[in-house]
């Protein structure tokens, strides 16, 4: 997945997309290799509301699926952030329910994300599901959406997958001052690790983070640029296969 990790890097990304990918792993993509996961579809009417439940959206293939237990409950189809506005990967819970308006379907599941207000809810865009075309939210049907509402309770966890490289998903993109994200909430965490952002880790580009890149890249006598492009990433140890 990684070539050459340095140290810290390590201790940061690799861990983080380890214990994302088990997560995943455990729960969604392989949990008909292991014996001691059921894999039978139990179906809504076979529900046990006193029991948890995960959500798992895969925005890799707009799913969103509901497992109890380890057993799939329903799989939906549902629709994912578009690349300028992604959907925050991740491992969140639901901290909100509430029957929004029309634009939202009826319903709306809030996520404890910390760049932004982000959450499950319906459309009156129909054909907008099956591809990633949100503003970050997780897009269902109506009726869908009106069906997982009436049964997922506040304080579900909600794991959204979006690639192979955990919160940098499917690749490195360039991030710029006031953009936000999974990938900016990383590196958030990286320099903070390594000593040079002292700000609150919450995903936001803004000028604590600013700062902190600033004085990474006079440390290691890189040209002063607010963008983190390829040349930063390469530095702080992050490589992607090709």
């Amino acid at each position: 997945m990684f070539k050459k990790p340095l140290p810290f890097f390590y201790k940061i990304i690799f861990v983080l997309v380890i214990i994302l990918s088990f997560e995943i792993i455990l729960i969604y993509k392989s949990y008909s290799k292991y014996e001691n996961i059921k894999t039978k579809d139990l179906g809504v009417q076979n529900l046990n509301k006193k029991r948890p439940m995960v959500i798992v959206v895969d925005i890799t293939t707009n799913t969103l699926s509901v497992f109890q237990e380890g057993n799939l409950i329903k799989t939906y189809r549902c629709a994912g952030g578009k690349p300028s506005t992604p959907s925050p990967i991740g491992t969140w819970k639901i901290i909100s329910k509430d029957t929004w308006g029309e634009g939202f379907g009826g319903r709306w599941m809030g996520f404890n994300v910390p760049w932004g207000k982000y959450g499950i809810h319906g459309t009156i865009y129909p054909n907008s599901i099956g591809w990633n075309s949100s503003k970050g939210c997780i897009r269902m049907k109506n009726d869908d959406v009106a069906e997982l509402y009436e049964y997922v309770p506040i304080g579900t966890n909600v794991i959204i997958w979006g690639g192979p490289f955990g919160a940098f998903g499917e690749y490195l993109r360039s991030i710029k001052p006031g953009m936000t994200g999974s990938d900016v909430y990383a590196l958030q965490q990286i320099l903070k690790e390594k000593g040079y952002f002292k700000g609150y880790i919450n995903g936001v580009y803004g000028e604590d983070l600013k700062y902190a890149i600033h004085k990474y890249q006079k440390d290691n006598k890189m040209p002063i640029s607010d963008e983190i492009n390829m040349n930063f990433y390469n530095r702080l140890g992050i490589y992607l296969i090709d």
